[in-house]
């Protein structure tokens, strides 16, 4: 009972982490600068690999197989924030500006 219970909650799971790893691609590649695609890789890929970790740790079940998977959530939450921020700064720093008016897309 509970293995199938498992399934049918980790497979809306997957399903999500599945779509917003999709639409962070789409957003890189039809963002205009380089900030707003920053924003959609950070959020979406981090949103994403949780969902999808979340999923997988439902249903590896108990063991060590889920504990692996709560460590490798646990890197992905400090690292992705941290390496998206890092990179605003680096670009910043670099002399790229936000511009708000700046309508392009393909």
């Amino acid at each position: 009972m509970m293995a199938v219970l498992a399934e049918w909650l980790s497979v809306p799971l997957l399903a999500v982490g599945i779509f917003l790893v999709v639409s962070g691609g789409v957003g890189l590649l039809r963002f205009p600068d380089i900030f707003c695609r920053m924003h959609a890789a950070g959020v979406t890929e981090t949103l994403a690999s949780g969902l999808i970790l979340l999923g997988l740790m439902l249903l590896a079940g108990w063991g060590i197989a889920a504990f692996k998977l709560l460590l490798i959530l646990l890197f992905l939450l400090i690292t992705s924030p941290t390496a998206s921020h890092a990179l605003a700064k680096a670009a910043l720093h670099g002399g790229m500006k936000v511009d708000p008016d700046k309508k392009e897309t393909f």
